[in-house]
């Protein structure tokens, strides 16, 4: 059935397409949307065979976000969950989770290195300062490098203005959050620059103890020696503290008693991320591009996530005991990227050459606390814990590495047919961590070295329809701090680095169209992604958790984007993803009493078959300069555990936009979570049947209220 509905639709696009091909010449625009992230620079949307959304500036000035994932999930076939104060997980081709398998960039830029991949990296970005958001789906690695496998998200920075612009705002909701924001831009003579900045405060907020604050200070300054020749500076500067409230219960969440169990968890950032770049344009067809860059990143935590308790006492177990752990994560990078295009008249092709260097030191400590357990009544949960001692003898990480990533890519595309272009492309990238490990006083290196290839077409029959298909590969290292975490239960210590990188083959065909003289824009993709050696937890005969590089996986769905406008004051945009992510090969316990042991064609947990975040918004013409918009977000039910015993319900979620428009002022409120909905952005459970699930609380009811002011000088 899934398979005639995927013919139909086919059809369907290319035979309406050829009725409306004579008459719908203003379709072209669409599918020569010229994107950046595709090809590492600009390129026509109809010439790249990958699935890659574009969210528009407008799109982002009218979300006015206050954290990133209210934008990046009106993406189609991409969920952001956010797990509060501006802390996510995500969902690309993958399971919701926190897995390596997504690389984030700024203007091209990752923000962070190979090795030390943090699933809050996104928090560091400021909404203010964005202007458009570009996301690849499927392994980019051919071009980007490790950990681009499920999606490839790169933040587009506002550029400097021709014409001086400032614009100032404040947004507060009911429930203690405030952030202001500024921006300022112009050009004088041959120097240009945009500055933007934010500072956010949330306390007593709807969740107990999750006060927050964010700082955050873009600034971007381009000088134009020539028509042909620019230097652009850009540098990034934020600071991040939020206390850690955790999960809850099932019985509390349930009850809406968003108590925390801690009152001394944490993380706390700092980050500074600075680069220039210097572009010349030889000719039309010729261009040269290089960028230095260094980063500083500080990271400290007392996570709720690193607290260990076990409800069942035991000789070797008091269940009125726990322990956590205080850890710093800390790296410098020094690195450069350069690229040349070239363009020739042969077959009208292109070559895309370039290489890049990075060396990042990081430094990484954490040590065990103890904590007393106070159960509830059950004895099976905890009501809260408190610090006991501290102890950084008892020593659980501590390594100093320096992480080097070298790498050369290729990308040739070429035209042997008029409505043909064919784009092949590799990457070899050659990666060494020197480390010292202080746990055990040994030292030595880490090496991988990997060959990642792409190959598709695009076949566009008429001006306003196209299709493409693709072979693409990925691979992400395990993470430095897996490396040398200890394993658990083995005596002498042994930690981790036998691992191997996970591997992934992608195929993947898809389509994109423009109908009803560019009123309705439709683009679909179908993948398969195979994973090899993708981290996954398996459990030991002493009930501990191993991690190792093993197993077989399998993620195959359907994406779709919509996009609608009958008139000027309607527009209707649809999003969503129909996907199966499995296990094809997994050994979960190599326990012989447990009763599952082979998870082979399981789901994953935490994998919603659907996603879908639709929206429809209205410009009423007799109320000039007003908009409302009324946005859905489903998510249809996922397993809680690996053995699929338990499942979650999803959610179906209501937001609501309000804006006008008066002179230079703008009024907005958003009202998120419109119906008040008690649901949850994370659930998940162990394997055991005495495991108690644990839940990520979504916020209530909240009317966010705004005002901005808004300067624009023509000269």
């Amino acid at each position: 059935m899934k398979k005639l509905i995927f013919v139909m639709l086919l059809a369907l696009q290319y035979t309406y397409a050829q009725k409306t091909a004579a008459v719908d010449s203003s379709t072209v625009e669409n599918l020569n949307e010229v994107v950046i992230t595709a090809n590492r620079g600009k390129a026509k949307r109809n010439e790249v065979p990958v699935a890659i959304s574009k969210l528009s500036t407008k799109l982002i000035q009218e979300t006015k976000a206050t954290s990133a994932f209210e934008i990046v999930n009106k993406t189609p076939g991409v969920m952001m969950t956010n797990l509060g104060n501006e802390q996510h997980g995500m969902s690309i081709r993958q399971p919701m989770g926190l897995s390596p398998y997504y690389l984030y960039l700024e203007d091209g830029l990752p923000i962070r290195p190979l090795g030390v991949f943090n699933h809050n990296a996104l928090l560091e970005m400021n909404p203010f300062n964005l202007q458009n958001l570009e996301v690849i789906k499927g392994p980019a690695s051919s071009l980007y490098g490790p950990e681009a496998v499920g999606g490839t998200v790169n933040f587009i920075t506002v550029k400097p203005s021709r014409d001086p612009e400032f614009k100032v705002g404040i947004q507060a909701d009911q429930y203690g959050y405030r952030n202001l924001q500024a921006f300022g831009s112009a050009t004088i003579g041959k120097f240009s620059f945009a500055i933007a900045g934010a500072s956010t405060d949330q306390t007593n907020s709807w969740l107990t103890f999750s006060d927050y604050n964010k700082n955050n200070l873009n600034a971007k300054f381009q000088y134009n020696f020539s028509n042909s020749l620019r230097l652009i500076s850009s540098t990034f500067y934020g600071q991040y503290y939020s206390d850690m409230t955790g999960s809850v219960n099932e019985q509390d969440f349930k009850s809406r008693s968003y108590k925390s169990t801690t009152d001394f968890t944490y993380r706390k950032s700092e980050a500074l991320r600075s680069r220039l770049t210097l572009e010349k344009e030889w000719s039309e067809n010729s261009q040269t591009v290089v960028t230095v860059y260094h980063r500083d990143n500080k990271l400290g935590q007392n996570p709720s996530y690193g607290i260990r308790w076990n409800p069942t006492p035991s000789a070797t177990n008091d269940p009125t005991k726990a322990t956590g752990e205080i850890n710093s994560n800390d790296f410098k990078s020094y690195g450069i990227v350069a690229q040349h295009t070239q363009g020739f008249s042969f077959l009208n092709s292109k070559l895309i050459a370039g290489t890049t260097y990075d060396r990042s030191p990081n430094d990484y400590f954490s040590h065990q606390i103890k904590l007393q357990a106070n159960r509830n009544p059950d004895g099976k949960t905890v009501n809260n814990y408190q610090i006991l001692e501290v102890r950084p003898d008892l020593r659980i990480s501590n390594y100093n590495a320096t992480i080097y990533n070298n790498s050369g890519y290729v990308q040739y595309n070429f035209q042997p047919l008029s409505k043909v272009t064919v784009t092949t492309g590799a990457r070899y990238d050659y990666i060494k961590i020197d480390y010292i490990n202080n746990i055990n006083a040994t030292s030595g290196a880490k090496t991988y070295d990997q060959l990642t290839f792409k190959a598709g077409v695009n076949y566009n029959p008429l001006t306003n329809v196209g299709f493409y298909a693709n072979y693409s590969q990925g691979f992400s290292p395990p993470s430095v701090t897996t490396l040398f975490r200890p394993k658990p239960g083995v005596t002498p210590v042994q930690f981790y680095t036998d691992l191997d990188a996970a591997n992934f083959s992608n195929y993947e065909i898809g389509g994109y169209s423009s109908l009803l003289k560019n009123k309705l824009t439709l683009d679909f993709a179908v993948y398969v992604l195979d994973g090899r050696n993708e981290l996954l937890s398996i459990r030991q005969p002493d009930n501990s958790t191993d991690t190792q590089s093993a197993g077989k996986t399998s993620h195959r769905g359907i994406e779709l984007g919509l996009q609608y406008n009958p008139s000027s004051q309607l527009a209707f945009r649809l999003g969503g993803t129909y996907a199966r992510h499995e296990f094809i090969d997994f050994t979960v316990s190599r326990r012989s009493t447990d009763a599952v042991q082979k998870l082979d064609g399981f789901d994953m947990p935490s994998a919603p078959r659907w996603i879908a975040n639709s929206e429809l918004n209205y410009y009423p013409k007799w109320f000039p300069n007003f908009r409302a918009a009324l946005e859905c977000q489903y998510v249809s039910s996922w397993f809680q555990n690996q053995i699929n015993t338990v499942s979650y319900a999803g959610y179906t979620l209501f937001n609501a936009r309000l804006g006008y428009r008066c002179k230079q002022v703008e009024f907005f409120t958003n009202i998120m979570n419109l119906t008040d909905k008690l649901y949850a952005t994370n659930v998940s459970r162990g394997n055991a049947t005495i495991d108690q699930a644990t839940f990520t609380a979504a916020a209530p009811r909240i009317f966010m209220m705004g005002l901005q002011y808004n300067l624009s000088l023509k000269k």
